[in-house]
């Protein structure tokens, strides 16, 4: 597994984990109404960011990473002379 690759899982987690506890927190503790607008910020942001950690591991995007990859070791191989039967 490449470097890129680890880096990505790691962080992907770490946005799930941080949405998913961020939601426990939201249900079982009152929120100060003075922090209400920067909570919903916050919220938002962690949405978006979930939401398309979804539908990049859950989607075609992983897909189609995939198949780009496959596709360039492809060219690689057969345009590198020393690879050639």
């Amino acid at each position: 597994m490449k470097n890129k690759e680890i880096f990505q899982y790691i962080l992907g987690g770490l946005i799930v984990a941080g949405f998913f506890a961020l939601l426990i927190l939201l249900v079982l503790s009152a929120v100060p109404t003075e922090n209400k607008d920067l909570l919903n910020l916050v919220v938002g942001a962690l949405i978006g960011s979930f939401s398309g950690i979804v539908s990049y591991f859950f989607g075609s995007s992983l897909g189609s990473s995939k198949k780009d990859q496959l596709l360039n070791e492809k060219n690689t191989n057969t345009s590198n002379p020393a690879n050639r039967v």
